[in-house]
């Protein structure tokens, strides 16, 4: 397995980043001319509230064809999803450059919304955003029983999507794909001590179902050589190297099979 090669390589794409985080929100121009220069050409900014799935469809009006917005409710947010939040969605979930409903789901692990909150809320965009015909991009943690049970009927009436930042073991990973749903792997498989069933899990992904994100600034990967600090667009790459690894294969094919798979999802020019 090689992780280099000569001539041009295939270009990336990041299917999350927080830009309105407190680290980045600063920094974003930087942060794009970094992650051209590491070959990452294409990036879905992540909407996590209305407030920011608003600065993610700016964002991406302001860098056409390099930025993406996705456009939803976290559920550490559910407890502020109110009616005029939804109906403001669903305006943001019409604009071109929305490509995504999300980041949506359920996150039981440190519960800033209720559980009872959490479902109500994911269920509403879940049932909203599905004559839209745009994929979903969604967040599970600690809660894969209710996430897997409310998005089933939704994926047999035809809802497709991402699995955002997965980081769960094999099962949950066949359980995924096994509906019909694509898998985002993070940093968190460079991870040797937490990211041990993600990487067990690498195996049961079929190449065309995967998907590469840095989920920055967050999950900075822990390759060797890689700085500390908050994780951005530009180390997209060393995640790549991971996966690459853990299958067996040239990194350039999974970069490649990836971005492949991420524009055909979110429905993105090609490079």
């Amino acid at each position: 397995m090689s992780t280099n090669s000569s001539g041009d390589r295939p270009q990336l794409v990041d299917i999350g980043v927080n830009f309105h985080a407190a680290q980045l929100v600063s920094l974003t121009d930087a942060l794009l001319v970094r992650a051209k220069a590491a070959g990452v050409t294409q990036i879905l900014a992540t909407g996590t509230s209305l407030a920011s799935s608003r600065l993610a469809r700016d964002l991406a009006k302001a860098n056409p064809g390099v930025v993406f917005a996705t456009a939803g409710v976290h559920p550490h947010g559910a407890k502020s999803c109110d009616p005029n939040t939804l109906r403001e969605l669903a305006e943001l979930w019409k604009c071109s450059q929305v490509v995504a409903i999300g980041e949506c789901g359920l996150d039981y692990n440190r519960n800033f919304s209720t559980p009872q909150l959490q479902r109500i809320a994911f269920e509403r965009q879940l049932s909203m955003a599905l004559g839209i015909r745009k994929p979903f991009f969604l967040h599970c943690r600690d809660a894969f029983t209710d996430f897997h049970d409310m998005l089933a009927p939704v994926v047999a009436d035809g809802a497709r999507g991402v699995v955002h930042c997965f980081t769960g073991d094999r099962a949950e990973a066949e359980a995924f794909l096994g509906m019909g749903l694509d898998i985002g792997i993070t940093g968190w498989v460079s991870d040797l001590k937490r990211g041990m069933a993600l990487r067990e899990a690498i195996s049961a992904i079929p190449l065309d179902r995967l998907h590469l994100e840095t989920d920055a600034p967050y999950l900075l990967p822990k390759n060797p050589g890689v700085r500390r600090g908050h994780n951005e667009p530009a180390n997209l790459r060393w995640i790549a190297i991971s996966v690459a690894e853990l299958m067996n294969r040239d990194v350039e094919e999974i970069i490649q099979a990836c971005s492949d798979n991420s524009r055909r999802m979110f429905g993105l020019p090609s490079v």
